[in-house]
């Protein structure tokens, strides 16, 4: 294929027939995949121009108004995040549009950081002070630009010195990049920003609590501040949570559990059932890893799409998952255990149906079935420091005889009580799901329980006390991918300040290619 760019005039004045044929081909295909990448442009900066307009109208509604203020501070940094992720989307696609004329509106000038901070000076200098004609740079000047920093308790300010360097001899002037940074122009370091996410996703303090912690610390930044930083951090590290998700979904044993959240209803003043849903790699995978998904419902389309079992939804060059999936008896995984996904039984669930029986009641069927059960629990709790192979090995010589003898037990209690009690229930949810509960029998890598992925969850239900409800659908989505590598991160027994702050330092300037170096189970401190 000949390539225009590295053809000069008189090459091209060279060309034969059928090569400028082959040119004309290729210049028409190149016209038509730049058309085609404007069209898509275009109808995403409308896309997202009319959502921008949407989340101002739903800020200042009417409806709004009616909340208390707790309700409407979270509201507010829920909307602020929105509409300054949006924002940050925009900018991203309007950097490829030709630049605008000297007319354009200035933005006003931001008030300038309290002087009564203390300061921290960071000195940018070129590399070379020699100039590429030979003679010696000379220094003429600097500019500062600052920056707030926060570590606990304390604000302090970053002073950039990017000193200015000339050449007296052919006037040329040397200077010290600007450094990249997730929010371009704004005053936040990373440390701050690092500080923001974690108090709201990890610790759950909404950013109105913020603002008055900062108060206290001697600067106190408003929650629309807050919440614009923190929505443009979540447009940022978008990408590398949808990695963490591309990662988690070449593991062989995954497991799912869904948790409902309650979501401000748009334009009602009300709240509605949203749900949260974490998958999160078995203990037996290479990696360690939960990736969580916020959708409007608990349909089970949401695990097919997120699980690639969707033609018409999942994203581009997803392969379906077909692996083992450890979930309950949610109806809403059954469509995929007809995709080649294959189902392994949470033995807690099982647990817990005789707990209520026997709390209720002290009921002597519950009782036996509970110590039947504990001996399921003793063999795995023998094994756990062991290879795969040697866990395989005890599992058939002790395990499979203690599910057998419970299997038999059930079966014979199911037949002597009636129809329709909570007795027979009990036995009914084990007995109906038999297969499934005891496949971990057969193989090494497969849990007993899905007690691993509920305490991924936990974080979310204590979060929930605090936060009340999810502002919007966006700002649910983009907690659950800041959430991600924030739990992620304590997986791998990672401080999460420490690995979000070298993060979002490294993030503006990592090449796509190599974002996975940022994952948390790659991740490795600077120092």
């Amino acid at each position: 294929m000949i390539d225009i760019a590295q053809l000069d005039p008189q090459q091209l004045d060279e060309l034969g027939v059928e090569q400028l044929r082959e040119l004309t081909r290729t210049l028409l295909a190149s016209r038509g995949r730049d058309a085609h990448e404007i069209a898509w442009r275009d109808a995403k900066i409308d896309k997202l121009t009319f959502e921008l307009a949407q989340l101002k109208r739903l800020k200042f509604d009417r409806v709004s108004e009616r909340m208390d203020a707790e309700q409407r501070a979270l509201f507010d940094e829920a909307v602020d995040g929105d509409i300054a992720a949006i924002d940050e989307q925009l900018a991203a696609l309007q950097a490829t549009l030709p630049p605008k004329g000297d007319d354009e509106k200035k933005k006003p000038r931001r008030a300038a950081l309290p002087e009564r901070l203390p300061r921290r000076e960071v000195r940018h200098e070129p590399e070379n002070t020699v100039c590429a004609c030979g003679c010696a740079l000379k220094r003429v000047g600097e500019d500062i630009t600052e920056k707030l920093d926060y570590a606990p308790g304390v604000f302090t300010v970053e002073r950039h010195v990017r000193g200015k360097w000339a050449c007296g001899a052919c006037r040329t002037l040397v200077q010290a990049p600007v450094p990249a940074a997730v929010i371009d122009k704004g005053i936040p370091t990373a440390g701050l920003l690092a500080q923001v996410l974690v108090a709201k996703h990890a610790d759950h303090l909404p950013l109105y609590r913020q603002e008055a912690i900062f108060g206290r610390a001697g600067l106190a930044i408003p929650r629309a501040t807050l919440g614009a930083w923190v929505g443009q951090c979540g447009a940022r590290l978008e990408p590398l949570a949808e990695a963490l998700k591309a990662e988690l979904l070449h593991c062989q044993v995954l497991h799912a559990d869904e948790t409902p959240v309650a979501m401000l209803a748009p334009g009602k003043g009300k709240t509605q059932r949203a749900y949260l849903w974490a998958y999160a790699a078995a203990t037996s995978e290479p990696i360690k890893a939960v990736v969580y998904d916020f959708t409007p419902g608990r349909s089970g389309e949401h695990a097919r799409i997120f699980l690639g079992h969707d033609p018409e939804r999942r994203e581009r060059d997803q392969a379906a998952w077909t692996g083992h999936l450890v979930c309950d008896d949610f109806s809403g995984y059954k469509a995929l255990f007809d995709k080649g996904v294959v189902e392994v039984g949470c033995m807690a669930h099982a647990r817990r149906k005789f707990v209520e029986l026997h709390t209720a009641n002290k009921s002597s069927i519950a009782g036996t079935a509970l110590e039947l059960i504990r001996q399921l629990y003793q063999v795995e709790r023998d094994i756990k420091a062991e290879d795969a192979e040697t866990r395989l090995r005890i599992r058939r010589e002790r395990a499979a005889p203690a599910a057998a003898t419970l299997h038999e037990w059930l079966t014979a209690q199911r037949q002597r009580v009636p129809e329709g009690s909570a007795t027979a229930k009990a036995l009914d949810y084990s007995l109906n799901r038999w297969a499934a509960l005891t496949r971990y029998l057969e193989h090494p890598g497969l849990p007993i329980d899905n007690n691993h992925d509920e305490q991924q969850i936990r974080p979310w239900a204590t979060g929930r006390k605090n936060w009340l409800f999810a502002g919007t659908l966006a700002a649910g989505k983009r907690a659950a991918a800041i959430t991600s590598l924030i739990q992620s991160a304590k997986l791998n027994g990672l401080d999460p300040y420490a690995y979000l702050r070298d993060v979002l330092e490294r993030l503006p300037t990592q090449r796509a290619s190599e974002i996975g170096q940022l994952l948390p189970h790659r991740w490795a401190s600077p120092s």
